[in-house]
């Protein structure tokens, strides 16, 4: 299993906005299956961040006189990068979050067809488009679009890339700057991306990449940008919501989730058990759009229970830079406890493993076992929160009606999974959940694939979507501009008010006559 050449993350570390690179303290980043030294990133300042946003706000001027169709070439070039230096890319984000690769190309992919997708509308979307005005012949009324100025992004350490470099994507076609955070673990994820960008033609200055705590980096960042993205958890997200509130600027998140996975009587069980393995399991569970809750029919329970289980002991759990694995690690000592402590304390509390439930130092320092719990209550941690790792937990249920409830019965609102005994059934029970995403007869991923389609949380699983055009005019302020020809509201000459107020009153009146008044 060769390590990534450690050189490569040194001169990725370059792309870090800050001044003076050399002066700074610095970080050390480890590749999360063994441990190994991969480089060092510098921790930045506010400082830093005050001067990538002066930079980011004089960048942002000119890049937002070029119309969409030529900021939509610099990420038609960026996406071809992206294809061409993919597996390179899928080995920092492997080295960085320890997934298997197949979870890493998940990211790749996020990308390209974010790339893609938000080139594609943005000339359209963001066009100028004509409404009805007060007064039709004397108003021309259009509807535009400005950009916000500079947009910060926050990002989390599970994917990386996508949510970092994903979310910025629609940011900078809509005409802003970006300065991003990413988190501290995984550095060199945005850093590579935004290599390529600048390679494929992005002004460097546009697109910052400060690397540094939380604490300080992204309150700076919080304190400064015209638009703020995050990508975390719930409480967090409270947090920065009020933060964004007290500047009354916009904000947008996607937050955590206790997803459930509901299989009704007639449903393919081989092929629920298997995809269920992935849905639950990608990431080892650091997914905020995993399954962490699957209803049953009790009269297909068993069956269902020990398909899923069989297909959950068979997947290959380990650290490679190729396919041959199916689970990769956990990426920190703090979500190795985290897990550990839902499993022992649903054991503890009458729960019983049905798999796994073991750490596994023997494969690397921040291995579990993918693991499956049976009779879990509310009154265990990972009963009604979210364990954010390989976790899941199954619960038979008497009728649909059931399931429907007990899936609703959470603060949380990001994903769903349905299986049903037809397609049309499982359509009637996804319209009925309270959930941003529904996939039916799968997990997660076709939902997240369609970049058409809005994408983010009900509850406290966010605010906002990404993904559709509502992705991208979220990172606009819509402006109105009326033209009066001929005549504006003043009397003409020799008319008196009291006639031409009446003669008015009668216009508006006859306006509810006309198509789309």
């Amino acid at each position: 299993m060769p390590v990534p050449e450690a050189a490569v993350f040194e001169r990725l570390r370059t792309f870090a906005a800050v001044d003076n690179i050399g002066e700074h303290e610095t970080r050390s980043i480890t590749e999360v299956f063994t441990g190994t030294p991969l480089g060092s990133v510098p921790v930045g300042t506010a400082a830093d961040v005050a001067t990538a946003v002066a930079k980011a706000r004089a960048a942002q001027v000119e890049w937002a006189v070029r119309t969409p169709k030529e900021r939509a070439e610099v990420f038609e070039r960026y996406r071809a990068l992206i294809v061409e230096n993919r597996e390179y890319l899928m080995d920092i984000v492997q080295a960085e979050t320890g997934k298997a690769r197949w979870a890493a190309q998940e990211e790749i992919m996020g990308l390209i067809f974010a790339a893609r997708y938000f080139s594609r509308i943005a000339p359209e979307t963001l066009a100028p488009h004509s409404v009805p005005g007060a007064f039709p012949i004397l108003n021309r009324t259009q509807v535009r679009t400005q950009p916000k100025g500079v947009v910060g992004v926050i990002a989390p350490w599970n994917y990386p890339m996508l949510l970092s470099v994903g979310d910025s994507i629609p940011a900078l076609l809509a005409g802003n700057a970006v300065v991003v955070k990413p988190d501290s673990q995984t550095p060199y994820s945005s850093l590579a991306n935004a290599e390529l960008m600048y390679r494929a033609g992005l002004p460097r200055d546009l697109f910052a990449v400060v690397t540094g705590p939380g604490t300080v980096v992204g309150t700076a960042i919080v304190d400064s940008c015209d638009y703020l993205m995050f990508t975390g958890s719930s409480e967090t997200g409270r947090t920065l919501a009020a933060q964004c509130g007290r500047r009354l600027i916009g904000f947008s998140a996607e937050l955590g989730g206790k997803n459930p996975m509901i299989v009704t009587r007639g449903a393919h069980l081989d092929k629920a058990a298997k995809a269920a393995v992935r849905a639950c399991f990608s990431n080892a569970g650091q997914l905020c759009i995993s399954i962490e809750r699957i209803y049953v029919d009790r009269a297909i329970a068993p069956e269902f229970t020990e398909k899923f289980v069989a297909a959950v002991k068979n997947a290959k759990l380990g650290a490679a830079y190729d396919y041959s694995q199916d689970i990769g690690s956990l990426i920190s000592p703090a979500q190795l406890e985290t897990v550990q402590k839902h499993v022992a304390d649903a054991t503890s509390k009458g729960a019983k493993v049905l798999a796994g439930g073991n750490a596994r130092p023997d494969l690397g320092p921040l291995f579990f076992e993918p693991t499956v719990l049976a009779e879990v209550t509310d009154a265990m941690e990972c009963g009604r929160n979210e364990t954010f790792g390989p976790l899941v937990s199954i619960y038979p249920v008497d009728t649909v009606e059931e399931a429907i409830s007990l899936a609703n019965d959470t603060e949380y609102g990001l994903n769903a999974s349905v299986w049903a005994d037809t397609k049309a059934a499982g359509e009637r029970i996804a319209e009925r959940l309270h959930a941003g995403t529904v996939c039916v007869d799968e997990g997660y991923a076709p939902a997240w694939g369609s970049t058409g389609a809005p994408m983010g949380g009900m509850g406290i699983s966010g605010v906002g979507r990404r993904h559709g055009p509502d992705g991208l005019l979220k990172f606009t302020e819509p402006q109105t501009v009326v033209v009066t020809r001929f005549l504006n509201l003043d009397p003409p000459p020799f008319v008196p008010q009291d006639k031409w107020q009446p003669f008015l009153m009668g216009v508006a009146r006859a306006i509810r006559f006309l198509p789309g008044r």
